[in-house]
């Protein structure tokens, strides 16, 4: 399947913990190959972000650590 037509079928999902309606959070989806899709939902228009399976493991374990928290 191509990316672009498996982005248009993608299950997108935010985290409960956003429980905003208003769009202000990011949103992710499981792709092939192990890549995830993130979109900002205060930017529906623009084309979603999308990594590899690595890329996404080294983000989440950054932030599991506390390395981008403010």
């Amino acid at each position: 399947m191509d990316l672009s037509d498996e982005l248009k079928t993608a299950v997108w999902r935010k985290a409960t913990k956003s429980g905003s309606d208003q769009g202000d959070c990011l949103e992710v989806a499981p792709l092939s190959g192990g890549r995830v899709g993130l979109r900002d939902t205060e930017a529906p228009g623009q084309a979603p972000f999308v990594v590899s399976a690595s890329v996404w493991d080294a983000f989440i374990d950054g932030a599991k650590k506390g390395e981008f928290d403010f």
